[in-house]
C-alpha cells in the first residue's frame, strides 16, 4: 500500500470504535459518509494517525520508485478489435492461400468466439508499403500515420487471455477479466499522484459507444476512488454537475465548500477514512474546474493549421476533438488521458466497415504524435494504440459462414498488434513476430502483462512494487506475472 494511506487505512475496528467514543452510531455514520471498512482495514494493524499529519491531497505529486523517461500518457483504445491483418500484418502467404480451407493443424485447441465449422483462410485485400528509415510496415489504410512511421513502435505479437470484449477489455485495463480491479490509470495515479491542481489527473473521453465493460474500464476498484478516471462529456457541462445551480454564485458555492470542508477534515481526522480525504479533494478540485474546464474544451483558439493537423472541427463531437484536447490536457498537467472510440468489431463486411473506421482515427492520431513532438511534448508523453484483442486469419460471415459474401473476421487474442510512441520508445521499429499466417506468436510474444509493465516502467514505476493490499492479499495491475520490454526502450 502507498505510504500516503499506510495511516489512514489501518485503525483496527475495535480501535476505532473506542476512539470515537460513539460506537455504533459512528460505524453508521461512516458508512453514510462513503468509508469502506474492506479498505479500512487492508493493509493491517497500525497506530491511530495523528490530526496534524492527515493527509488532504491523496493526489498531491510523487516521486517514481527510479528515473521516469515519461511523464504522461495518451492510451488510444479502439473498442472491439481492429483487424491488424489489414493494417500492420502483412502475410504474403496467407494471401496467396486465400479462400482455401485452413489446415487443421492451424486452429487445433484454438477458441473462436463466433465464427463457424467453415473454416477458410483469410487474406487482406489492401496494399502493404514499408515506411521511414526503419521500414516499418503498414497498409494503404493508414496513410497518415505511415508520415510518422519512424516515430512509433509496433508490436505484432501482443496475445490476451480473454476471448470476448467486456472481459478482454477488462484484462488488458486491469490484468484481470472480471470486475473490481483498479485501472492502468488508476495504478498510474495512485502511484504518481497529479502534475495539475486544476484539472483531473485521470480524464477519459469517448467518441461513440461505450465498451462492452463499461465505466469498469477507468475504475479505481478497490483503490480509494480519487483515482478513478473523470469522463468528460462532447456536450453540455464536460464534466457533469460542473455548473453551479441556478441563483447560486461562485462566492456563494466557495462558503458551502469551506463549511463543509471543515466538517469532512474534522471526521477525517476522526476515522481516518481515505474515502473522507478524497471527498475533500474532489470538492477542491470541481471548484477549479469550474474555470479551468471550459478554458480546455475551447479549441477554437487553436491556429487553424493545427485544426488542420487534426481534422479537428471546434463544437464537434470526434475522436480527433477529442485527440487535440488528449494535448491539451497533457500540456495542463493531466498524468493520464484515455481516448475510445467504438464500432470496430467487423465480424461482417470488414472491407468497407475497416475504411470507414481508419479514415475516422488515422488522421488524428497521427497529427497528436506529431503535434507532441514539435511541441517537445513527445519525449515525456508515452502514446499507446491499441484494443482488446486482434481478428482471426480466417474469414467469418454475420452467420459465421466461411464463403459470406460480405465477410469480416472473428475475435482472435492469441496474436495482434498494438502500438506505442514517445515516452522512452524506440521509434521506427517492430517488435514480435508471427507465424506466415498470423495464428500465432513466433518470437517475442507480448503478453498484456508485458505491455502494462513496460508502461508502468516508463514511467519510472516498477510493477512489482506498485502494490495495494486488500483482503489480506498484495495486489498489484501485473498479477504475478509482466517482464518490462527492455528491447524496444530507447
Amino acid at each position: 500500500m502507498h505510504p500516503i494511506f499506510e495511516s489512514l487505512a489501518q485503525l483496527k475496528r475495535r480501535e476505532f470504535l473506542g476512539r470515537s467514543g460513539l460506537g455504533l452510531g459512528a460505524a453508521a455514520l461512516g458508512t453514510l459518509l462513503g468509508g469502506s471498512a474492506g479498505a479500512a482495514e487492508a493493509a493491517g494493524p497500525a497506530s491511530a494517525p495523528s490530526p496534524a499529519t492527515l493527509p488532504v491531497d491523496p493526489l498531491a505529486r510523487r516521486k517514481p520508485h527510479f528515473k521516469a523517461r515519461a511523464k504522461n500518457v495518451i492510451y488510444l483504445h479502439m473498442i472491439g478489435g481492429p483487424s491488424q491483418l489489414d493494417l500492420f500484418e502483412n502475410k504474403p502467404e496467407l494471401i496467396k492461400r486465400d479462400g482455401e480451407k485452413c489446415p487443421e493443424e492451424l486452429t487445433k485447441g484454438k477458441r473462436f468466439a463466433f465464427i463457424g465449422d467453415k473454416l477458410t483462410l483469410a487474406g487482406s485485400t489492401f496494399k502493404f508499403a514499408k515506411h521511414g528509415q526503419g521500414g516499418v510496415e503498414l497498409s494503404e489504410l493508414l496513410p497518415n500515420l505511415a508520415r510518422v512511421a519512424d516515430k512509433i513502435c509496433v508490436l505484432k505479437s501482443v496475445h490476451t487471455e480473454e476471448i470476448n470484449h467486456a472481459p478482454a477489455q477488462m484484462f488488458l485495463h486491469t490484468g484481470f477479466g472480471r470486475g473490481n480491479r483498479p485501472s492502468v490509470g488508476s495504478w498510474v495515479t495512485y502511484g504518481l499522484g497529479s502534475e495539475s491542481a486544476d484539472l483531473p489527473a485521470y480524464v477519459v473521453m469517448l467518441s461513440g459507444p461505450l465498451g462492452g465493460a463499461g465505466t469498469s474500464l477507468w475504475s479505481a476498484g478497490f483503490l480509494p476512488s480519487v483515482y478513478q478516471g473523470i469522463q468528460f462529456r462532447a456536450g453540455g457541462d464536460a464534466v457533469l454537475f460542473l455548473s453551479n445551480p441556478a441563483g447560486v454564485g461562485g462566492a456563494d458555492r466557495r462558503r458551502l465548500l469551506d463549511a463543509v470542508g471543515k466538517l469532512n477534515r474534522e471526521r477525517l481526522s476522526t476515522v481516518g477514512d481515505p474515502e473522507i480525504a478524497t471527498r475533500i479533494s474532489q470538492y477542491e478540485m470541481a471548484f477549479r474546474m469550474q474555470s479551468s474546464v471550459p478554458e480546455l474544451m475551447e479549441i477554437k483558439g487553436e491556429t487553424a493549421e493545427t485544426l488542420e493537423l487534426y481534422g479537428a472541427t471546434p463544437g464537434k463531437a470526434s475522436f480527433a476533438n477529442n485527440c487535440l484536447l488528449a494535448r491539451r490536457l497533457v500540456e495542463r498537467g493531466s498524468r493520464i488521458v484515455e481516448l475510445y472510440d467504438a464500432d470496430w468489431d467487423h465480424h461482417g463486411s470488414l472491407s468497407t466497415r475497416l475504411p470507414g473506421k481508419t479514415k475516422d482515427v488515422d488522421r488524428a492520431m497521427a497529427g497528436l504524435v506529431e503535434d507532441l513532438d514539435r511541441r517537445g511534448l513527445l519525449d515525456e508523453t508515452l502514446v499507446v494504440w491499441g484494443s482488446e484483442f486482434g481478428r482471426t486469419p480466417l474469414r467469418q460471415g454475420a452467420d459465421g459462414d466461411g464463403t459470406a459474401t460480405k465477410p469480416g473476421r472473428d475475435h482472435h487474442k492469441d496474436a495482434y498488434c498494438m502500438w506505442m510512441a514517445g515516452g522512452g520508445v524506440r521509434g521506427g521499429i517492430t517488435y514480435g513476430q508471427t507465424d506466415d499466417f498470423g495464428f500465432n506468436v513466433a518470437a517475442d510474444g507480448v503478453h498484456v502483462h508485458d505491455l502494462n509493465a513496460t508502461i508502468l516502467h516508463l514511467l519510472g514505476l516498477d510493477h512489482e512494487r506498485l502494490t495495494y493490499k486488500y483482503q489480506g492479499r498484495e495486489f498489484r495491475l501485473t498479477d504475478v506475472e509482466g517482464h518490462v520490454l527492455e528491447k524496444i526502450l530507447a
